[in-house]
């Protein structure tokens, strides 16, 4: 498994061994078959996309030719990150849809058993005709830490809300009650992924992830960790568009300036595992969804730019040579480009077949900063 995924898998992954390890007796025999439970969850994203990127030495060039350019793969080594950190949370409901299927759920039932993470009473409902978000949903699946079930989250663990033909639904999970040994310090965090098959005028199908109140580190220690984050992902036949916002209010670079939103909008073709995105960093706080500023007003060049001339005039009492800082920074001219490698070039398409894409990404935009900032996921 990449390691940029394992901060999302490791806390949840938990909720699988907890449904694989119940006691025999509280579960049917398994089977073969998924039930009534959603055969899919997730749309698959290009590896162009969601790969971690090989060279990720900050001020490493990408050949010895272009000693003073920071390479391509490091100034979108968090773009890789984070669109791999949302894939990652719907890895989750797929692993998780797995295990509940290897129980022959096809009914309304209940039932109770022990976490093997934690060793606590976990409960168990599925139902028919269940209400979330102003939408009516065919079945809903509960699972509850039974001992907290008085508390103020109600000990929700999961939820998942969906309609089987055409496949949609939305499940939501909350670590802290799916294993309460290990995820102590994930008290707040939960997460949301929404997937629908019913097709739009746009897509044939798209999920949209969520992640809110992540645990956040000493920013000494990790000044870039992610609170929050909201990406969409369409599929069209092969093309696949990612568009989206993380959140990291510790966020610092080269001044003062504090909390970033990482603001991106990719689109790729699968079969031929290309891509082309463009990301910008807004604060965090900004109150706009306009994509003429958060990806091209506060491009990642733009901001890099400014941010290395303030830090440069603030030291030396004199800015650097413009040119010299333009070619420093020349594999951030967006667009970028890239391949089942990684990064190719910034700016210049490497060649007529990301035509295509570079069109597309015109028309996707991100969120505004500030609602991703402030995101809230509640259960039923």
């Amino acid at each position: 498994m990449k390691a940029k995924n394992r901060f999302l898998l490791g806390t949840i992954l938990g909720l699988v061994f907890v449904i694989q390890g119940c006691e025999e007796n509280m579960f049917p025999r398994p089977g073969q078959e998924t039930g009534i439970l959603p055969a899919r969850f997730k749309i698959e994203i290009p590896g162009s996309l969601s790969r971690e990127p090989d060279d990720q030495a900050g001020l490493k060039s990408a050949s010895s030719n272009e000693a003073d350019t920071v390479s391509g793969n490091a100034i979108y080594a968090h773009l890789n990150t984070f669109i791999g950190a949302g894939e990652a949370a719907a890895d989750i409901v797929q692993d998780i849809r797995l295990a509940i299927a290897l129980y022959d759920i096809d009914d309304p039932m209940s039932l109770s058993f022990r976490g093997d993470q934690d060793n606590r009473v976990k409960n168990l409902v599925v139902t028919e005709n269940a209400v979330y978000n102003e939408r009516n949903w065919d079945f809903m699946l509960t699972i509850t830490d039974a001992a907290s079930e008085t508390e103020a989250d109600q000990g929700m663990a999961l939820q998942i809300f969906w309609n089987p033909n055409p496949i949609e639904g939305i499940a939501i999970l909350k670590p802290y009650n799916i294993d309460r040994k290990h995820d102590r310090e994930w008290l707040d965090a939960v997460f949301r992924i929404e997937y629908s098959e019913v097709g739009t005028a746009l897509y044939d199908a798209y999920m949209i992830v969520e992640v809110a109140d992540l645990p956040m580190p000493d920013p000494r220690l990790n000044p870039f960790a992610l609170n929050s984050l909201r990406m969409f992902v369409g599929k069209n036949g092969e093309q696949i568009d990612v568009f989206g916002n993380s959140d990291h209010p510790n966020a610092r670079f080269f001044t003062d300036k504090k909390g970033f939103s990482w603001a991106f909008a990719a689109s790729g073709y699968d079969h031929q595992n290309i891509a082309v995105a463009e990301v910008g960093l807004p604060p965090s706080l900004l109150d706009e969804s306009d994509r003429e500023i958060l990806l091209k007003q506060y491009s990642i060049k733009n901001v890099l730019t400014e941010e290395i001339d303030t830090w440069f005039t603030e030291t030396f009492g004199f800015g650097p040579d413009s040119a010299e800082l333009a070619g420093y920074l020349r594999n951030a001219d967006a667009p970028g480009f890239f391949n089942a490698q990684g990064f190719i070039s910034g700016g210049e398409s490497p060649s007529e077949e990301y035509d295509g894409l570079v069109e597309r990404i015109e028309d996707l935009a991100p969120y505004s900063p500030r609602n991703v900032h402030e995101l809230e996921i509640d259960f039923q």
